[in-house]
């Protein structure tokens, strides 16, 4: 049974035993820091800490400030609030002059299940990463997005971090750093490439579990860095395969999937599949879980997705 860790809990303690290492860190907040987890930064910190009210592109801006003043600002709210809302302050104040703020996206995707459409951000990292300057994380796990904050932190310039609202398989090995842009493989294979991100490497790792007993060998690779993707890593992981899938918890225009399409073409013949949103909002549900089936991105579908690309391969499973 895999552990599963809160990621929203993780960003909290994260954000506390940063503060306690830099006292230039300062938290903005939207009206919600109960559910971001930054009212834990709040307890420690209070001084440091600055409820906004739901005003979330006063407090991008206000953030934009405190960077030309020296500070590492951090600002939270809800990942569809984040992106949409305050995105032309974040273009205007934040990435074209490259300010060092760091722009917090909590339940992200689907992941806030029960409120529906306008409070589910199945775009929010397609609009930043079309953004010129922002640099845009997506964690698997709560032990990586651990990880992160120290480089967020040390990184010159703005970032995108989006969160998960659950508790997610941890998959990140408790040794060694994260390296903003490392395409990180989780498992070996040869007949086909995985690249996920987010809550679809976790339902990656699932398919590969079931496709390797029927003799298909898969390597999974976490891109939990969404920009700068790095072209050289993704080459590198496809060569060789017969077979590329991507997987990702967001509406398919301008996301993972279209990247790395862009990157193969022309360079690497392989049969090529997305696991995406096919052009659609959210709507409310009774779990996580029925929201990912519905939408296409339960372990099934990635499942699926794969054996359809090795068809038309013809890959032939292993005895």
């Amino acid at each position: 049974m895999m552990e599963k860790i809160n990621l929203r809990k993780a960003y909290g303690e994260a954000l506390v035993e940063a503060g306690k290492l830099n006292k230039d860190i300062v938290v903005l907040e939207a009206d919600l820091s109960k559910s971001t987890m930054s009212m834990m930064f709040k307890e420690a910190f209070p001084e440091r800490f600055f409820e906004m009210g739901i005003a979330e592109q006063n407090m991008t801006s206000v953030a934009a400030g405190f960077a030309l003043a020296g500070k590492i600002p951090f600002t939270g709210t809800f990942a569809v609030f984040a992106a949409g809302r305050a995105y032309d302050q974040i273009r205007c104040s934040i990435a074209i002059p490259r300010a060092n703020v760091k722009i917090i996206g909590s339940s992200c995707g689907l992941s806030d299940f029960g409120d529906g459409k306008t409070h589910q951000s199945v775009e929010d990292a397609n609009i930043i990463r079309a953004m010129p300057e922002m640099t845009v994380l997506n964690p698997m796990d709560a032990v990586e997005l651990k990880k992160m904050l120290p480089q967020i932190i040390k990184y010159k310039g703005p970032v995108y971090l989006r969160i998960n609202r659950d508790e997610l398989p941890v998959y990140t090995a408790a040794e060694g750093d994260f390296e903003i842009g490392k395409i990180y493989p989780l498992t070996e294979g040869t007949d086909a490439a995985i690249f996920a991100t987010g809550i679809m490497v976790s339902k990656a790792m699932e398919a590969a579990e079931k496709l390797k007993a029927e003799g298909i060998s898969v390597q999974v690779l976490n891109v939990s860095t969404l920009k700068p993707l790095n072209a050289e890593e993704i080459l590198k992981y496809a060569r060789g395969k017969k077979a590329v899938i991507t997987a990702e918890e967001s509406v398919k225009t301008g996301g993972l999937g279209e990247a790395i399409a862009a990157v193969l073409l022309g360079k690497v013949n392989v049969a090529f599949e997305q696991v995406a949103i096919n052009n659609a909002f959210g709507t409310s549900a009774k779990s996580y879980e029925e929201l990912l089936t519905f939408y296409g991105l339960s372990t099934e579908d990635i499942y699926r997705a794969v054996r359809k690309a090795a068809d038309k391969q013809r890959i032939v499973p292993q005895q």
